[in-house]
């Protein structure tokens, strides 16, 4: 879509859920099953429960070591921030791209809205959430400094209604005693096996579309068997479809609104009951 604003492609992608409707019963959906069990332990740590909430990262410029700064660009895309200052950008693309040059970049591969093929050749380390062929799947497991990346991956539906098996990856980003996972563009729900590979989650970010993405209640199903403390609404298109997904939510969990696109968490920051936390922006 040359000459096309950034805000454009993505409404103009939007546009494009209705072909995927009809066809999601075409679709091979994994259901998750009807109980979480026990997540692994694959982050040290537990969650703490007298604690205070989040801080805002407007109070606090430099981390501590036990500190995580959360920034939505936009989109599908987080800046993430470690004590040692790795820098992290989620679902890098040509369209929405952090303001500084971050040292690691996850991509997915439904949409150009979640991926480049032209990456800056200054990032050392640029992780793709699908593999050569759909029989090999991307496999990543990094430490750089305080982070660690590692990834499970999960199918796809593609522009003919069909399955692009392991197109998509949830990252995981562990550090500062935190696991925080994005979803990516997540097309159907978890098994059992790909529940334990993810472990157990602090922070989720989580697209709430409702369409191109995983329908509504096939979300909260997800969301439900992560039990992350903190979820972070991303990949919506217009102020309606994420008030659909906070209408849902609130039926289980409570809904904040901050006033600025970034936050600081820590371990023992995390809310004490699972809570959605809105950031401005789409």
């Amino acid at each position: 879509m040359p000459g096309m604003a950034p805000l454009a492609r993505i409404m103009a992608l939007a546009a494009f859920g209705g072909l995927f409707s009809s066809q999601l019963a075409a679709f091979e959906r994994v259901q998750a099953p009807p109980a979480k069990p026990e997540m692994t332990q694959n982050c040290p740590g537990l969650v703490a429960f007298d604690v205070p909430r989040i801080i805002p990262a407007a109070l606090r410029l430099a981390l501590t070591p036990e500190q995580v700064r959360l920034t939505y660009v936009g989109h599908s895309t987080f800046l993430i921030e470690s004590p040692q200052l790795v820098r992290i950008a989620t679902d890098y693309n040509d369209y929405v791209r952090s303001p500084v040059r971050p040292d690691i970049v996850t991509m997915n591969h439904a949409h150009t809205t979640h991926f480049t093929d032209y990456p800056d050749p200054a990032i050392k380390y640029v992780l793709r959430g699908w593999g050569p062929t759909p029989d090999q799947p991307a496999r990543h497991d990094i430490t750089v400094k305080d982070v660690r990346v590692r990834n499970v991956p999960t199918n796809i539906r593609d522009w003919r209604g069909g399955t692009e098996r392991h197109g998509n990856s949830i990252f995981i980003f562990e550090m500062a005693n935190l696991c925080i996972a994005h979803l990516g563009h997540l097309h159907h729900t978890l098994n059992q096996q790909q529940l334990n590979e993810i472990g157990r989650v602090d922070v989720v970010f989580v697209p709430v579309d409702g369409n191109l993405t995983l329908d509504l209640e096939g979300m909260m199903e997800v969301l439900q068997a992560l039990k992350a403390p903190l979820m972070i609404p991303m990949h919506f298109f217009n102020p309606y479809s994420l008030e659909r997904f906070l209408e849902r939510a609130r039926q289980n969990w409570t809904v904040e609104t901050s006033e600025i696109p970034s936050l600081v968490v820590s371990k023992t920051s995390l809310p004490t009951a699972p809570k959605v936390m809105v950031l401005p922006g789409h």
